[in-house]
């Protein structure tokens, strides 16, 4: 396991919302140094007042990339804020800045997880042993990955989702709140599995899982519905 944070390169935050308060509580209880916070106003700021508020976005182009680290604090609750949340990760990365890995040390997390830069682990997760998280991805409240899987590039897992042994999910796919995968399946990029979705065979890239009370739509769509 490596968690890349220095803290001889301190945090800029760059969001304001409820996630970033909730990433603000682990870096308190980390206790990482921050210069502040980047977002469209100042009033934006509640979760997290102690840190001082830098300006909007291009504030970030000021300070040296290898003096600093970055925090991706915009949310992923929707396919529209997990592409402003993507468009941040590569706007900055191009410019060589770094996104800082945050792990909650509630998180239980076994030695041989991997997690790619910008990743973040939040409180109660629990990550099993040779799991690979990818770049920029959320593994939300309590959700539980166990081992061997491989989680892509921009994905966000949500509260309590759960998924067994040996899944792969592909790049930018949201898996809902409470949603169950069993084990060795694979579900491709940019895919939408609902809360509560109980999932029991791959899902292909694009599409979209309401819940296993649905059969899947007939026809080739790239938004059938289970």
């Amino acid at each position: 396991m490596k968690q890349s944070v220095s803290k001889d390169r301190p945090l800029i935050i760059i969001g304001a919302g409820g996630h970033a308060a909730v990433l603000a509580e682990i870096i308190k209880l980390r206790n990482l140094p921050v210069v502040g916070v980047v977002a469209l106003n100042e009033q934006e700021i509640k979760g997290y007042p102690e840190y001082p508020y830098l300006g909007k976005d291009e504030e970030i182009d000021e300070y040296d990339p290898a003096t600093i680290q970055l925090v991706n604090a915009v949310g992923a609750v929707s396919v529209e804020k997990n592409a402003i949340r993507e468009q941040l990760f590569h706007q900055f990365t191009q410019k060589g800045y770094h996104f800082a890995t945050l792990i909650h040390p509630s998180a239980v997390v076994a030695s041989t997880a991997t997690f790619k830069e910008g990743a973040q682990i939040m409180a109660g997760a629990i990550i099993q042993p040779n799991v690979v998280i990818g770049h920029n991805t959320i593994i939300n409240t309590g959700a539980s990955i166990d081992h061997d899987c491989e989680i892509g590039d921009n994905v966000h897992i949500a509260p309590r989702a759960t998924l067994s042994g040996n899944i792969k999910v592909g790049n930018k796919t949201h898996i809902g709140v409470g949603a169950t995968l069993i084990q060795g399946i694979t579900v491709g990029d940019e895919a939408m599995i609902c809360a509560g979705a109980i999932v029991i065979r791959p899902i292909a890239s694009q599409r979209k899982v309401l819940g296993s009370y649905k059969r899947l739509a007939q026809g080739n769509d790239k938004n059938e519905e289970i």
